[in-house]
């Protein structure tokens, strides 16, 4: 006997995570994926990533920058919404009104911060679902050897540690920061 799961759509998510008391989720292929709250260094380095992106974003009028609850659509039939921790449109890719649901599309610019918890085969299946929907730059973060990932497509990652520079490319043209100072609001 073949036992039949119930594929969701990204408007089932809609539905399932705005009922009172409902989890955080995500969809892959069709499948919920409930996200646990996270710690607090992922917290402090998502917010302060998040700042610096933001103020670069803003002081040069590159498009939007949203947090770790916007849900991306990366995929149809079967569909997939993903959760970026940050997230980066460009300005030729924003359209009006703001959406009140998931964003139609990828990020330009997705940052993962991985968690104690994560497992590393997790992180790579984000990373994948990104690149493969059209995210152009990936970040991975990892607070404990305190290195990133950057990923710009198939050719793999290429790892930074705290004495190298991280810049958005020709996504982010002119962003550059220390890694160190992403992780300075840490308490060591």
């Amino acid at each position: 006997m073949v036992t039949q799961t119930k594929r969701y759509t990204a408007d089932d998510l809609w539905r399932v995570s705005h009922q009172p008391g409902a989890g955080r989720f995500e969809l892959v292929k069709g499948v919920l994926i409930e996200m646990t709250p996270t710690g607090e260094a992922h917290g402090v380095i998502a917010l302060w990533l998040g700042h610096l992106v933001l103020s670069f974003v803003e002081a040069h009028d590159l498009g939007e920058v949203t947090g770790a609850e916007t849900g991306f659509r990366l995929a149809a039939d079967p569909d997939t919404v993903r959760a970026p921790d940050i997230g980066f449109i460009a300005a030729a890719r924003l359209t009006a009104p703001t959406s009140e649901r998931y964003f139609p599309g990828p990020p330009d610019l997705a940052v993962e911060i991985v968690s104690p918890g994560d497992m590393a085969s997790d992180i790579h299946s984000k990373v994948i679902d990104y690149l493969h929907a059209g995210t152009r730059l990936v970040w991975v973060v990892y607070p404990s050897s305190k290195t990133i990932a950057v990923y710009t497509g198939s050719t793999g990652a290429t790892i930074l540690d705290q004495d190298a520079s991280l810049d958005g490319g020709d996504i982010l043209p002119g962003f550059c920061i220390p890694v160190h100072d992403v992780f300075k609001k840490l308490r060591e």
